[in-house]
């Protein structure tokens, strides 16, 4: 379960008219289809009657103009249902488009709106299997599949009713078989849905296995594992080629089932029409209508042996959607939450503990206070709590006890929107998106001019790498910025960060990436943007934190000692330990 809290499993049958819903807004269409539907069989039900009439007042009797005549008839007919048809499988597809459109908006704005913990646990695969493979099935249980039950059902109702009344005996004969054909598919269905929904779950390891190993590639290369990597993944392939041939089996011993109960009805009828038509009992041009409606009546039922798996295999990938679009977000707005107004920059933590989902907590009672203006930097082990303390100020996650304020107003108490756009943040994992410099830069601020650019990249020391690019700030960066070096990817994030002009700045080891003159030049433009701004800054070379207003020093989630650098030097043996191992070897 990758939910932020669980909700209960609904049944499938509550889970199928909650994907009906969504064809609500659009019900012109699905009006049109049942309508079309309706003519469509009405029409069905006349053919027969026209071809009986053919046979018994015209070829009987030798009648070439009531031949011609009923041949016009059926020509006819055949046009008309054609022309329905058309409009009917256009409209049937139009509305499940319309269906998979709203559900892939629906899923792309839970995804992007859950919080981080959401995406601590969540797999890319698995998200892009609901979003792509099961969003298409429910799609199709919209469309073609709800649409052949419906019209399976209504045309074997109103074929059944003709039966009887042109020949209440063939008509009993034909119906008495039906229950054992509807009673064979239904459980089938049940049988097969717990099977869909672990094809599925499959489907999702499998496509997170290809899109981690497509992620991955390079580093799969350096270690040499390609040969691993290719066996892990045949292991899991394995495992869905194993589930879906059981489908497969399941399906065959179905259908054939289906087939023989039907073929059997057909053998039944023809043998006791044909006895009726040879005493009399029943014309020529009546048995031979007979057989076309128990043709009409069988081919229903047998839709639904195809179709039923088909819905059984859409309510399990409905499940695993609604999964998703249920998912409560654990950071969210209050209602009425009132923008933040941010006028000093102060930021304080009281008390505050935190803990990622049910692990040990990460923090634990940490107090601190960032005046406005003031550089805070942040040391400490690996582990040590130091990325927590920057995740919580912009509300990535929410602390488990205590709380925080910015100038005053607790920042749960205000909507996201207003607090982030406050605050500039570039993280240790720089992350680009496939696309132009410029639209990385302005990824904040879209509608920023040319002059805001170039400026943010100056500040960056990023505009004349930038221009040396071949198409400038329209240079495309690649997936994920492969085409740049790690400090030049950190400077465009930097950038991004400055364009924003963010009254708080958080630089999460933001000079990791570069080397030591390419530092140089950031911290110089850092010092000029730090100017008027609060800002936290978590680095590992003394450069950065030598001239910090304040230093916080973690250790094991607590504050361990607090101050600025030559006074932590002779109080803190914990920095100095520090000072010692990472940061003077650095200076030096």
């Amino acid at each position: 379960m990758i939910s932020e809290e669980s909700a209960e499993k609904a049944s499938q049958s509550a889970i199928l008219l909650r994907c009906f819903g969504y064809l609500r807004p659009h019900w012109k269409l699905v009006t049109g289809v049942y309508a079309t539907m309706v003519l469509i069989d009405l029409i069905a039900m006349l053919n027969p009657q026209v071809l009986r009439w053919t046979i018994d007042k015209g070829i009987g009797v030798g009648d070439t103009s009531m031949l011609s005549l009923s041949v016009a008839g059926l020509l006819a007919l055949v046009l008309v249902k054609g022309v329905l048809t058309y409009y009917e499988g256009l409209w049937t597809e139009v509305a499940s488009q319309n269906v998979a459109y709203d559900l892939r908006n629906a899923l792309q704005r839970k995804i992007t709106e859950l919080s981080f913990s959401f995406h601590d646990k969540a797999e890319a695969g698995d998200l892009l299997s609901r979003a792509i493979q099961d969003v298409e099935r429910i799609r199709f249980l919209t469309g073609r599949a709800v649409f052949r039950i419906v019209e399976s059902i209504f045309l074997m109702v109103i074929t059944a009713v003709v039966m009887v009344w042109m020949s209440p005996q063939l008509g009993l004969l034909v119906i008495i078989s039906m229950p054992l054909l509807i009673a064979r598919s239904i459980s089938f269905g049940r049988v097969f849905r717990p099977l869909s929904l672990e094809i599925q779950k499959q489907l999702s390891v499998l496509t997170t296995r290809v899109e981690q190993n497509l992620r991955g590639v390079r580093v799969v290369k350096t270690f040499a594992q390609e040969e691993a990597e290719i066996a892990r993944f045949a292991i899991e392939n394995q495992k869905w080629y194993d589930l879906s041939a059981l489908s497969a089996r399941l399906q065959s011993n179905n259908m054939p089932l289906l087939n023989l109960i039907a073929d059997i009805t057909s053998v039944a009828v023809l043998l006791y029409g044909g006895i009726l038509v040879i005493r009399h009992a029943l014309t020529l041009g009546e048995l031979v209508a007979f057989t076309t409606y128990v043709a009409q009546i069988v081919t229903p039922v047998r839709y639904l042996g195809m179709v039923l798996p088909a819905i059984t295999i859409a309510s399990a990938s409905a499940e695993r959607v609604f999964e998703i679009l249920d998912t409560a977000a654990l950071v969210a707005d209050q209602p009425g939450a009132p923008a933040l107004q941010l006028q000093r920059g102060e930021v304080r933590f009281e008390n505050v503990s935190f803990a990622y989902g049910r692990q040990v907590g990460v923090l634990k009672d940490v107090s601190f206070v960032a005046e406005p203006h003031q550089v805070v930097a942040l040391l400490g082990a690996t582990g040590s709590g130091k990325t927590s303390v920057v995740n919580l100020i912009p509300r990535f996650y929410n602390p488990s006890a205590g709380r925080i304020t910015i100038d005053g107003t607790d920042i749960g108490s205000v909507s996201l929107n207003s607090l982030r756009s406050q605050i500039g943040m570039v993280l240790q994992e720089t992350t680009l998106f496939a696309a132009s410099i410029r639209e990385n830069i302005t990824f904040g601020k879209p509608d920023a001019t040319q002059g805001e650019i170039e400026a943010a990249a100056r500040d960056a020391q990023a505009h004349e790498f930038i221009m040396q690019m071949p198409d400038g700030y329209a240079t495309e960066v690649g997936e994920r910025g492969r085409t740049l070096s790690g400090g030049q990817k950190q400077r465009i994030a930097i950038a991004r960060a400055l364009l924003t002009d963010p009254r708080i700045l958080i630089l999460d080891d933001a000079t990791s990436s570069v080397d030591s003159e390419t530092e140089h030049l950031i911290q110089v433009a850092l010092e000029r943007v730090m100017h008027g701004r609060t800002t936290f800054v978590i680095a590992h070379r003394l450069s950065t934190v030598h001239s910090a207003d304040v230093i916080l020093v973690l250790d094991k989630g607590r504050i361990a000692a607090r101050g600025r650098h030559a006074e932590l030097l002779q109080s803190s043996p914990l920095y100095a330990s520090i000072y010692h191992q990472q940061l003077k070897p650095d200076r030096e």
